[in-house]
């Protein structure tokens, strides 16, 4: 039988939020379990009576199986349709947790204590709170597809209350805003090392024109996956633009195609690449970047990502005076909010050179 019960609870700005928790039993043994907060009782209430007569009058609960997470987690894994379109990242995760003791844990059976549980055996291993939290927003996706993709009860509702309580506890978190700007003289140091490194091999990576996708790797404010997937037959040359095939979004990927303009020498740097492939670039984009994390290296040059360059470049076009609005059509960029707050650092002393151009 189905049965709810509403908890009233304080807001840090002082205001109440009502937790609405709806179950139900069957031989004394929660069977399905869900809560949802609203910031007034009625409204909660009104919501707790039409959704236990929902589920009342609904037979999908006599159907739904339960499995162990590890299970659910392996069902995700087999599923084509969803692990083709998984990025590394989630991949990576998901294969993670298959081993974790987590995944011994019934589908419709997990608790808070639980995921703090694993967050801490976690934390102990040297695992920091925005990895972890990565654990956690991954497993909450998976569960959330266990009812309606394999008729598996899971009770993914769970998270709504956990999450506070973990970030509370300083067990997960979000990852710090990174504000790394390569020098200029850094630049120049990496340029030489990587010129040294293309000399220096000759039957290795020398094909790699390393310096080129350095440079246009900042003007076009790409990621290096972008830059190793143009097409020659994407190249505008009356528009000098290029089109970038499925750059990455958080609500799409696979066809998010956008018109790119290549600014600066950015067009001339294509241009003079051979046309012995159907790519412009036809590199692996991970031997581009571990080319590029060993001369670093070897330079001694702390903390600087190859996906720092693609602040450098932003930064660099807000600088010399452009909008948001048009630097976002070089990012890619949907969301200017993090355009601006994440992919942008500038530099107080180049506002005397725009300053200067001025006058």
């Amino acid at each position: 039988m189905a049965s709810f019960t509403i908890q009233k609870r304080p807001k840090a700005n002082g205001e109440l939020s009502f937790r609405c928790l709806i179950r139900i039993k069957k031989s004394s043994a929660i069977i399905h379990s869900e809560s949802k907060t609203f910031s007034k009782k009625e409204v909660a209430r009104t919501w707790a009576l039409a959704r236990v007569n929902e589920l009342q009058k609904s037979d999908a609960l006599n159907t739904r199986k339960v499995i162990s997470l590890g299970a659910l987690l392996n069902l995700y894994f087999e599923e084509p349709d969803l692990w083709a379109g998984t990025g590394r990242t989630k991949r990576y995760v998901i294969k993670m947790l298959m081993d974790c003791d987590i995944a011994r844990v019934a589908s419709n059976s997990l608790k808070t204590s639980d995921l703090i549980e694993h967050c801490k055996n976690r934390r102990a291993a040297g695992t920091g709170p925005a990895t972890i939290y990565h654990d956690i927003a991954y497993l909450r996706s998976v569960m959330k597809k266990a009812l309606p993709i394999w008729d598996v009860d899971a009770n993914y509702q769970i998270f709504e209350d956990a999450v506070p309580v973990l970030i509370e506890m300083g067990l997960v978190g979000k990852s710090q805003k990174r504000t790394r700007r390569p020098t200029e003289d850094e630049l120049d140091r990496l340029k030489d090392g990587l010129k040294k490194r293309m000399e220096y091999r000759p039957n290795g990576d020398k094909r790699i024109p390393f310096l080129d996708i350095l440079d246009f790797s900042i003007l076009t404010c790409m990621r290096i996956g972008e830059v190793c997937k143009l097409r020659w037959e994407d190249l505008r040359h009356d528009h000098k633009t290029i089109i970038a095939r499925d750059r990455k979004d958080p609500r799409k990927k696979t066809g998010n195609h956008m018109i790119v303009p290549l600014l600066a020498g950015s067009f001339d740097i294509a241009l003079r690449q051979p046309q012995t492939d159907e790519l412009i670039f036809p590199y692996n984009p991970r031997s581009v970047t571990a080319g590029f994390q060993r001369v670093r290296n070897e330079l001694g040059i702390d903390d600087l990502r190859y996906h720092d360059l693609r602040r450098e470049g932003a930064s660099r076009l807000f600088e010399k005076g452009y909008s948001i609005e048009e630097v976002a059509q070089v990012t890619g960029h949907r969301n200017l909010n993090i355009l601006w707050q994440v992919y942008t650092q500038l530099f107080p002393h180049k506002l005397h050179d725009k300053f200067l151009d001025e006058n």
